[in-house]
């Protein structure tokens, strides 16, 4: 049942996130309670064990999962409403399979690149995705315009001729090959300060620009011909939603590799509580998002401590039923 107080959701979701963060810090081998935790984040003269686990591990790691659970949370409603299409997520147009192959020619062949602190995988990875979105949208093009099927074909396209090309790469990895596969499930095992100062601007900048287009989307919904009766530019709204949800996929998938299933799960159970209305639908959208990552990336990790599990594995053992679900609600099961 759809609530009439959106922004309450929201903030519960706001309380949340700050509470999932506190318990995630703490979590591990070595327990550290919540109270300790909060010590250590306001006050900059504690010292010892505790506070350089936090500072130095959790800390940038939980605060990575949050911004990759937002990116991936927010891509997916912007590709859902942009496809009408309630099962689009942000994979659909091939972004990921482009950042996978980056990754994977950068990890299979050995590459040594160094820029501003990162290292070869996160920048192909990115310039994968990058290219890719690209590509996608300028075979979709026709005659100064992108037709939604026609770009979810050339999406669907490129992203198969892009996975094959990963699973070329990864059957000739040879000892690369662990490293390879684990990537490829994604996760946050080796998150630092790095990653999280290349992934926060480009997630403002994205969330920036699918929020100040949110009545924008809420048109488009009615379908494209009366959007342009309603005075929007259709083409142009759909192309600067097209890169920023592009574009929060990329940031997502080049600082943590693929992770499935949180841009389709997200978007689903806010719209289910405050309905579509994307002015309040991304906000709710993005911190649950956020909530939803940080919670996976924390029982990844302690489960079977103090061996790990790619947080890709618990998403997709969330996200399988809960694709199955809305396969059988909608009536496309056999």
């Amino acid at each position: 049942m759809k609530t009439k107080r959106p922004w309450a959701i929201t903030a519960l979701l706001g309380a949340a996130l700050l509470g999932v963060l506190l318990i995630a810090m703490g979590a591990g081998s070595v327990y550290i309670p919540p109270g300790e935790v909060a010590r250590i984040l306001t006050d900059p003269s504690q010292e010892g064990s505790f506070a350089t686990i936090i500072r130095q591990i959790r800390l940038p790691r939980v605060i990575l999962a949050a911004l990759v659970g937002s990116c991936l949370a927010t891509a997916g409603a912007v590709f859902q409403g942009l496809f009408k299409n309630p099962m689009a997520d942000p994979y659909v147009i091939g972004v990921s399979s482009g950042a996978s192959l980056g990754a994977v020619v950068a990890m299979a062949l050995g590459l040594q690149l160094r820029f501003l602190g990162l290292d070869s995988v996160p920048i192909l990875a990115f310039l994968g995705a990058v290219a890719t979105m690209l590509l996608v949208y300028n075979l979709a093009r026709t005659g100064g315009k992108v037709p939604v099927l026609t770009l979810l074909v050339a999406g669907v396209a490129v992203g198969s001729f892009l996975s094959a090309l990963v699973s070329l790469f990864v059957y000739f990895a040879d000892e690369r090959l662990h490293q390879v596969v684990f990537w490829l499930m994604g996760g946050f095992a080796g998150a630092t300060w790095h990653y999280v100062g290349m992934a926060l601007p480009y997630t403002v900048i994205g969330l920036a620009m699918v929020g100040l287009h949110a009545r924008e989307l809420n048109v488009l919904l009615l379908g494209e011909e009366q959007a342009q009766h309603l005075g929007v530019d259709v083409e142009r709204v759909k192309r600067i939603l097209l890169a920023a949800g592009s574009l929060l996929t990329a940031t997502a998938v080049s600082t943590a590799g693929p992770i499935g299933f949180v841009g389709l799960i997200a978007p689903h159970m806010v719209r289910m509580i405050i309905g579509p209305d994307h002015r309040s639908l991304l906000p709710a959208v993005a911190l649950l998002g956020a909530v939803f990552l940080v919670a996976a990336d924390t029982l990844a990790r302690t489960i079977i401590s103090p061996t790990e599990l790619p947080v890709g594995l618990i998403t997709a053992l969330c996200g399988g039923p809960f694709f199955i679900y809305l396969l059988r609600r909608r009536g496309l099961s056999p």
